[in-house]
C-alpha cells in the first residue's frame, strides 16, 4: 500500500485548509449572538454542550485525568493517520474493492471499520473542543480532522456509493460520528463540505429509512435514525429534516404487543425476541434524553404526550434491573461478551442518560430519579462511577451533578418481585440482596449472537439464576466471569452436556423453543415463576420452578428426560469467587479443601455453605457434585473484537449430574443469598418450615406455614397440597394477619379459554375479584373460575378474601 503523501507532506498540506474562524473555539458571548441571528447556530451550541458536558472544572479530578487521557488517545490517532487508498489508519482498512481493498475480509468487518474512522475523528473532535486536554484549539489536530473528513468522503461515505457490509456502520454508526464532528468542529468546515457529508448523509440515510416502522426502523435503532436525522437538519440548516427527525420518534413511545419496544409489564425488547433493557435500551434511553434535551424550547420540541411513557418505563423497565450502580446481565443480550464493559459499567451510562432525561420530565419524577441514582452511585463500592474510565466526561458531569447535590437524599434500594412475562425475566429484590431470572420460550429467544458476539450464550435462557449481595458479590459476573465461566454450567440452568456448536441455533435470536408456559404469578412481594424448559437443539425436557420468597429463592426440577447421548446436570452455584479464591466451602458442618483442583460427589448432603457468599439447603438430603477450579479464557473466545489475553478466575461450582440420558430426573434445593452457616444449617433443620407439596412434570409446589403460603405451578391438571386447578396455571396463596388472604392465578399460557381454580380453605366473603372471574364462590372452599385469560399476556389475576 503506498501512501498518496508523506506524514510531513500530510501535516504541511493539512496547515494550508480554509476555515472560518482560525480555529478558535467559540466564547459564549460568540454563541449567543449566533444563536440570536440562527437557531442552527443555537442548536449546534446545545448539541456541543450535551457531548462535552458542562458545569464541571477541567482541572478537577476526575475530570482532569479523563481530559488528559482523551488527549493521548487523541494524540496517538493523529501520530498514526496516514490516508491512502482503502484506509485513513493503517489499521482500519475499510475498501471492499479497488486500491487498498483487502479481499478476504469480512464485508461486516470493512464496515464497521469505516464507522470507527469516523470514531477516531470524532475522538480527535472532542479533544480539540475540550478544555485540558492538552489539544485544545490545536490547529494541527483541527487541520487533521477536516483532512480526515475529506478522506473519508472522497474514498467511501458519499453519494456516489452503495454500502456493503454491516447496514448499521452506515445507517448509525458513521453518520452519527460525521455528523458530531461537523457540529464540534463547525468553525473549520467550509460550506462545500457540509454539502458533501450532508450529500452522503442524505444518500445512506434518506427519508424513508423512517417511513415504516418495521425492521431495522425499530426502538433503539429508530432512535438513532432519529438522532442522524436531527443532527442533518441542524448541520444542514434543514427544517424539515428537523421536523421528520421529530415525528419519526412517535412511534417509539407507545407501549407495543409484539416485537421491538417498551410493554406494559415493563419488558423491552429489540430485535423481535431479546430482552434488552440493559444494551439496546440504555442506547434507547440515552438517545432519548439527548433529543429532548437539544429539541427542548425550540421550534422542534418533542410534545407528543405519549413521551410519558418513556418516563414512566424510568421505574417500571429500568429501575428494577438497575442494582447498586449495575445493570443486570439478563437483559444485556450480546453485549455480555464485550470485555470493555461489564454490567457496573453499562448501569453508569444508564444512570447518567435517567440524569439527562429528568431534565425533560415534572419536576417530581426528576427529583425522585436523581435520588434514585443518588443511591445507586452511593452503593456502588465495587466500581464507582466517578471512576469509570469508559464514561465521557459529560456523563461523568450529569453523576457528578447529583453525587455533588447536599440537598439530595439519596434514596435506598426497592424491595419487591418484578415478573415480566413478555420477555420471560423476573428480579426479585430483598434487604441484603437481589436475585434474576432468565428464561426462554415460544417470544423469548434462548439468547442472542451475532456480529461475532455472545456465541456461547446457548443456556443463558434456560433458567439462569443470578444474584448478588448488597455489600458483597457485586462484582461476580463483572470480573471476567463470560469468558472464563463453563457455558454449560451457568448457575441455575438444566442442560445437556452435548457439545454446541459457536452459534448454534442461528443469530439474531432467531431460535425460539416451543413452550407456552414460561412465567408465573406475584403479589409484589414474593413470586412462583416456572418454565418448560426445552434444551436448545436437543432433546431435553424440563419443568422447573422457582419461588422467590423473603430470604430464599427454592428451586425446583422434574419430569428431566433427554436422548442427547450425553449427560444432563443441573447448575446449582457457579461462583466466581475473585479475590477470595480460597472461600471455604462447608458441607453438613465440614469444611472442604481450599486448594484447587479439587472435586467431590458428597452423598446425603444436607446443606453447603460458601464463606462469604451463602447458603443452600437440600430439602430430603442430595447427591451433590462439588468442584474448585480456576478457569482460563480469552475475551476473544466469545467476540472476535475481544482481547487476545488469557485471563483465569477461580470458581466453585454445585450441581446435580442427572445422568447420562435421564428418564425422570429431579432436584430440590433453596438458595439463601448472604446467609451465614449458622442460619443455613438452622434451616437445614428446620423440616417443618417449609413443606414440598409436590415436585413431578404435572405439579411443583411448596408451603411455608410461618408465611401463610401456597404456592404452585400446575403444568396440567392436577391436585397440590390445599390447592386443586382443572388445567395449566401458576397460582400463590398468602393468608395475612388481619384474616384477609390473597390469591394470585396466571396463565404463563396465554392460552387458557378456561379455568377453574379450588382452595381447599373455608373463606367468609370475596373482597375483590378482576373482571376475569366470572365466579367466585366462598363457603367451606373457594372455588375461582375463570374466564378467557388468554389475553391477559401473562398477568396476574389477584383475588382478595376474608377469611372466617
Amino acid at each position: 500500500m503506498t501512501s498518496a503523501w508523506s506524514r510531513r507532506g500530510f501535516l504541511t498540506s493539512s496547515a494550508a485548509l480554509t476555515t472560518a474562524g482560525g480555529g478558535a473555539l467559540l466564547t459564549p458571548a460568540a454563541r449567543a449572538s449566533a444563536a440570536e441571528d440562527d437557531p442552527y447556530a443555537s442548536l449546534r451550541a446545545t448539541w456541543s454542550a450535551l457531548l462535552l458536558g458542562e458545569g464541571f472544572s477541567p482541572t478537577a479530578e476526575p475530570f482532569r485525568s479523563r481530559l488528559a487521557a482523551l488527549g493521548t488517545r487523541a494524540a496517538r490517532w493523529l501520530d498514526a493517520m496516514d490516508p491512502v487508498d482503502g484506509s485513513l489508519w493503517p489499521d482500519a482498512v475499510f475498501a471492499d474493492s479497488g486500491p487498498g481493498a483487502d479481499a478476504d475480509a469480512d464485508p461486516s468487518g470493512l464496515s464497521a471499520r469505516m464507522a470507527d474512522s469516523f470514531t477516531r475523528l470524532h475522538t480527535m473532535a472532542q479533544a480539540y473542543r475540550q478544555q485540558g486536554t492538552g489539544l485544545t484549539g490545536n490547529s494541527g489536530l483541527r487541520d487533521a480532522v477536516v483532512t480526515g473528513l475529506d478522506h473519508l468522503d472522497g474514498q467511501v461515505y458519499n453519494d456516489r456509493r452503495s454500502r456493503y457490509g454491516n447496514w448499521y456502520s452506515w445507517q448509525i454508526g458513521a453518520p452519527q460520528a460525521l455528523l458530531d464532528v461537523c457540529v464540534l468542529m463547525a468553525d473549520a468546515l467550509t460550506p462545500d463540505r457540509i454539502g458533501r457529508y450532508c450529500a452522503a448523509v442524505d444518500h445512506f440515510v434518506p427519508d424513508s429509512a423512517v417511513a415504516s416502522y418495521t425492521g431495522t426502523s425499530t426502538g433503539a435503532n429508530r432512535v438513532d435514525l432519529c438522532r442522524v436525522l436531527a443532527l442533518r437538519g441542524i448541520v444542514g440548516a434543514s427544517a424539515a429534516k428537523l421536523t421528520l427527525a421529530r415525528d419519526a420518534l412517535s412511534p417509539v413511545f407507545p407501549q407495543v404487543a409484539e416485537g421491538d419496544g417498551l410493554y406494559a409489564d415493563g419488558s423491552f425488547v429489540q430485535h423481535t425476541t431479546v430482552p434488552y433493557t440493559g444494551s439496546y435500551g440504555s442506547v434507547l434511553l440515552g438517545g432519548l434524553g439527548m433529543l429532548f434535551a437539544l429539541l427542548k424550547g425550540t421550534a422542534w420540541e418533542v410534545t407528543d404526550p405519549k413521551r410519558q411513557v418513556v418516563f414512566d418505563a424510568v421505574e417500571n423497565a429500568w429501575a428494577p434491573f438497575l442494582y447498586n450502580g449495575l445493570v443486570m446481565d439478563g437483559v444485556a443480550g450480546r453485549a455480555v461478551s464485550r470485555g470493555e464493559q461489564d454490567d457496573h459499567r453499562r448501569g453508569h451510562s444508564i444512570l447518567a442518560s435517567i440524569v439527562l432525561l429528568g431534565g425533560g420530565a415534572s419536576a417530581a419524577e426528576n427529583a425522585r430519579w436523581r435520588g434514585l441514582v443518588k443511591g445507586w452511585v452511593q452503593r456502588d463500592r465495587y466500581s464507582p462511577p466517578m471512576d469509570d474510565p469508559t464514561l465521557a466526561p459529560s456523563a461523568l458531569a450529569r453523576i457528578a451533578s447529583v453525587v455533588d447535590d447536599t440537598a439530595l437524599a439519596a434514596l435506598p434500594e426497592p424491595v419487591g418481585h418484578r415478573l415480566f412475562p413478555d420477555m420471560a425475566r423476573a428480579t426479585h429484590r430483598r434487604p441484603g440482596w437481589a436475585a434474576s431470572l432468565s428464561m426462554a420460550g415460544r417470544r423469548t429467544t434462548y439468547y442472542e449472537s451475532g456480529n461475532g458476539e455472545n456465541p456461547r450464550g446457548w443456556h443463558t435462557g434456560s433458567g439462569m439464576l443470578y444474584w448478588w449481595g448488597d455489600t458483597f458479590a457485586n462484582g461476580q459476573y463483572s470480573d471476567a466471569f463470560w469468558p472464563t465461566v463453563d457455558p454449560y454450567r451457568l448457575p441455575g440452568t438444566t442442560v445437556s452436556r452435548r457439545p454446541l456448536a459457536d452459534g448454534e441455533g442461528g443469530d439474531w435470536g432467531v431460535s425460539l423453543p416451543e413452550a407456552d408456559w414460561v412465567g408465573g404469578v406475584t403479589d409484589g412481594k414474593r413470586a412462583t415463576v416456572g418454565q418448560h424448559l426445552k434444551g436448545l437443539s436437543s432433546t431435553l425436557l424440563a419443568r422447573k420452578s422457582w419461588f422467590f420468597l423473603d430470604d430464599t429463592v427454592v428451586c425446583l426440577g422434574a419430569g428431566i428426560r433427554c436422548r442427547d447421548g450425553a449427560a444432563v446436570e443441573t447448575t446449582v452455584e457457579n461462583r466466581n469467587l475473585g479475590q477470595a479464591k480460597d472461600a471455604v466451602l462447608t458441607v453438613d458442618g465440614a469444611a472442604t479443601p481450599a486448594g484447587r483442583p479439587w472435586s467431590a460427589t458428597p452423598a446425603d448432603v444436607s446443606w453447603a455453605h460458601l464463606a462469604g457468599h451463602g447458603g443452600y439447603v437440600f430439602p430430603g438430603r442430595a447427591s451433590v457434585g462439588a468442584l474448585r477450579e480456576e478457569r482460563t479464557g480469552r475475551w476473544r473466545d466469545i467476540n472476535t473484537g475481544g482481547s487476545t489475553a488469557d485471563v483465569s478466575r477461580t470458581y466453585l461450582t454445585l450441581w446435580f449430574d442427572h445422568g447420562r440420558d435421564p428418564s425422570d430426573g429431579s432436584y430440590a434445593y433453596q438458595l439463601l443469598p448472604g446467609a451465614s452457616e449458622r442460619r443455613t444449617a438452622a434451616r437445614a433443620a428446620d423440616g417443618g418450615r417449609l413443606r414440598v407439596l409436590a415436585n413431578t412434570d404435572d405439579r411443583q409446589g411448596v408451603s411455608v406455614p410461618s408465611l401463610g403460603l401456597s404456592a404452585v405451578n400446575f403444568w396440567s391438571a392436577a391436585v397440590a397440597g390445599p390447592l386443586v386447578a382443572d388445567g395449566p396455571c401458576s397460582v400463590m396463596v398468602t393468608e395475612h394477619a388481619d384474616r384477609t388472604a390473597t390469591v394470585c392465578v396466571g396463565d404463563p399460557t396465554r392460552t387458557r379459554t378456561a379455568l377453574t381454580v379450588t382452595w381447599n380453605r373455608p373463606v367468609a366473603s370475596v373482597l375483590a375479584r378482576p373482571a376475569t372471574v366470572v365466579s367466585a364462590a366462598a363457603g367451606a372452599v373457594l372455588r375461582l373460575v375463570f374466564g378467557d385469560l388468554s389475553g391477559t399476556r401473562g398477568a396476574t389475576q389477584t383475588v382478595r378474601v376474608r377469611l372466617p
